[in-house]
């Protein structure tokens, strides 16, 4: 069988992720395929200053399900998914993270190794489960971001991951494009009954495809439930600010 590079893609090996310190009797309740408590993160600036980048988080993610993390720019969502991912390292406190994991990033073209030859079956049947088997002879430079976010995320389900970690996949997409990406991450949830998402965004309207939510501000977890809750809680504090402005 010919191989298209689109296939090659799919299989790429994404960076390797390694395991955060000891957690000896900590995140072993399998309802939940992520778990934090008290996690802090600080930079050291320039000038020798400490900066708290994240401060005490503690969060939980139902197994099985697709979650949200929200909140203002700067407001460290993509940071505390990098963590999770081991693609960073905490100050402190206690991780766990359902594994194997896979980080799915923002940009679709950091995902890609062309050079990896290993094809396994098991590509396939990812690909299809993103909508993606019918490109199968397409080019990966010919597609478009939304079907290369496809590409990289049939990529990470290719691996059998647990714990899919998704940072704002939508961002750079069209309308279409967006809506795409995101039932493709929700019906592969839903096939396979065993796979957990985490996905960063700043598009309230993507809460619709969520079964939970975790909002965050200036490095905190405020507030993590049901989307319609969390959905309710944002507009609320957005209200709040507008009338706080126009005062």
């Amino acid at each position: 069988m010919n191989h298209s590079v689109l296939i090659r893609a799919c299989a790429s090996q994404i960076p390797p992720i390694h395991p955060i310190g000891s957690l000896k009797g900590f995140g072993v309740n399998e309802n939940f395929a992520v778990e934090v408590r008290n996690l802090n993160y600080s930079v050291v600036s320039r000038k020798g200053t400490t900066l708290p980048i994240l401060k005490d988080c503690s969060l939980r993610i139902p197994s099985g399900k697709l979650w949200m993390i929200l909140g203002p720019n700067g407001c460290g969502k993509s940071t505390l998914l990098k963590i999770l991912a081991g693609l960073l390292s905490p100050t402190s406190g206690e991780v766990y993270v359902k594994k194997p994991k896979s980080f799915v990033f923002q940009n679709p073209d950091h995902q890609f190794n062309l050079n990896h030859d290993e094809v396994k079956s098991r590509v396939l049947k990812a690909l299809d489960a993103v909508g993606m088997s019918n490109y199968l002879e397409r080019p990966v430079q010919t597609l478009s971001g939304g079907q290369k976010q496809r590409v990289a995320i049939a990529g990470a389900l290719a691996e059998a991951c647990k714990v899919l970690l998704l940072d704002e996949l939508t961002t750079f997409l069209d309308e279409d494009d967006q809506i795409g990406v995101i039932k493709a991450v929700k019906s592969s949830l839903d096939n396979s009954g065993e796979v957990t998402a985490l996905w960063v965004t700043h598009r309230l309207e993507e809460l619709e495809y969520a079964d939970g939510a975790v909002y965050m501000e200036n490095g905190r977890v405020v507030k993590n439930g049901d989307a319609i809750s969390i959905l309710n809680f944002i507009k609320a504090r957005q209200a709040s600010y507008c009338k706080q402005i126009n005062a």
